[in-house]
């Protein structure tokens, strides 16, 4: 709880000393301190001298702490779908990046990527491969994007593409909040012999202000057991394969 709160200090605030930190807490420096050691162990803060700095922007942040156990459910039930010696292309998203944390034990994995969340778990797997496109770093996104960034697509195929949504409507099909985030998704969707979608059901309902795909596009859904009847009945009329996780 201690943790929790600290990160939604320096998500409001952008920073704090440790001093002020024990305080607001009410516990000792050293505990504080000690905290703080955890959360930059976890990745999500900066230590600085005397306090701490928000690893990421302040949406990555809150969405990463948003329904952490479903997402990890997700990407642990989308990891399953992953063969020893297949390339992969996983999107920008917090969801899809958890997908690289549970590929330990398998061998010999290729990821093409914009999501630069997914290097913290290559770093500490060797079977990892990750190939990282170029372009615009987008920090709200945790993303690479632009023009560059869908040039590089081209020169790679590969069996299964992860891609993560902002929302999913009846009229609209998958959507992305960004135009260029929604070509570069609907790009790596092209690029492979499979597209899985990964979302928690409260995504569903919701619509992006860019398009990326319409249901019949996509072969799997990726998502929680609350998916309501009427999703379920018009993805499977799509022809979309429904792997509830969680």
């Amino acid at each position: 709880m201690r943790r929790e709160l600290i990160l939604e200090v320096l998500a409001g605030e952008g920073s704090v000393s440790v001093s002020d930190l024990a305080k607001r807490l009410g516990v000792t420096v050293v505990t504080a301190r000690a905290d703080l050691v955890v959360l930059e162990e976890e990745g999500v803060l900066v230590r600085t001298h005397g306090g701490a700095l928000p690893a990421f922007h302040p949406k990555i942040t809150a969405r990463t702490r948003e329904d952490k156990e479903l997402k990890a459910s997700i990407a642990k039930a989308a990891a399953g779908e992953i063969q020893n010696g297949d390339t992969v292309i996983i999107s920008a998203g917090t969801t899809t990046a958890l997908i690289a944390k549970y590929l330990l034990g398998k061998r010999d994995i290729h990821i093409v990527t914009n999501n630069t969340l997914v290097l913290a778990y290559a770093r500490s797997n060797p079977q990892l491969r990750v190939t990282l496109v170029g372009g615009e770093f987008r920090s709200s996104e945790e993303g690479i994007v632009g023009p560059m960034a869908l040039a590089a697509l081209d020169q790679f195929y590969v069996s299964k593409t992860f891609i993560g949504i902002d929302g999913a409507s009846v009229k609209q099909g998958f959507t992305a909040h960004f135009v260029e985030s929604a070509d570069l998704v609907r790009k790596m969707a092209e690029q492979a012999d499979e597209v899985i979608v990964l979302s928690t059901s409260s995504k569903f309902g919701k619509s992006g202000f860019a398009r990326i795909l319409p249901f019949e596009k996509v072969d799997t859904l990726i998502t929680d057991t609350q998916l309501s009847n009427e999703f379920n009945e018009i993805l499977t009329e799509a022809n979309v394969r429904i792997v509830k996780a969680g």
